[in-house]
C-alpha cells in the first residue's frame, strides 16, 4: 500500500471516531425537591425530600451529605456504595442507607441506555446543603 494510501485510510479513521467521546463527561443527575419540613421535636433539624432521575450513564461525584439518608428506587437500576461499603445494584422497590459520616463513593446508573429515578428523604441540619462534593 502505497504511503498516501495509508495516510488517506488512518485520516478516514480518524475522521469516522465519534467527536469528543473519548472526553464526553457523563450526564448529570436532575434533582427535583419534593418537599423540606423543619422537624420541632429535634431541634435545627429537618427532613427533606427529592428525587433524582438518572439519564442513561449518569454518574455522580464522590461526595458527602451530612444526613441520614434513605434512598427507595422507582425505576431503573441504580449502583451505589460507600467508603469501606460493597457496591450494591438497586431495582425498583429496594432501598439504600447512608449515614452522617459517610462518603459516597459510587452513586451511578447501572444502564448506559435506559434512564433510572430514586427517592431520597434525609434527615438534616436545617439551611445546611445536603450535596457536598468532595475534593
Amino acid at each position: 500500500m502505497s504511503s498516501l494510501k495509508q495516510a488517506a485510510l488512518i485520516l478516514f479513521m480518524i475522521a469516522s471516531l465519534p467527536l469528543g467521546a473519548a472526553h464526553a463527561a457523563p450526564p448529570e443527575a436532575i434533582v427535583k425537591q419534593v418537599m423540606s419540613r423543619p422537624l420541632d421535636d429535634y431541634p435545627g433539624k429537618e427532613a427533606l425530600m427529592i428525587t433524582v432521575d438518572y439519564p442513561p450513564g449518569a454518574v455522580d461525584p464522590v461526595h458527602r451529605h451530612n444526613a441520614h439518608s434513605f434512598v427507595y428506587v422507582l425505576e431503573g437500576s441504580i449502583v451505589m456504595q460507600v467508603q469501606g461499603g460493597a457496591a450494591v445494584t438497586l431495582k425498583p422497590g429496594q432501598s439504600f442507607y447512608e449515614g452522617p459520616n459517610d462518603l459516597h463513593t459510587v452513586g451511578r446508573n447501572a444502564s448506559q441506555t435506559e434512564p433510572a429515578k430514586f427517592l431520597v428523604v434525609l434527615l438534616k441540619e436545617r439551611n445546611m446543603p445536603f450535596f457536598i462534593p468532595e475534593h
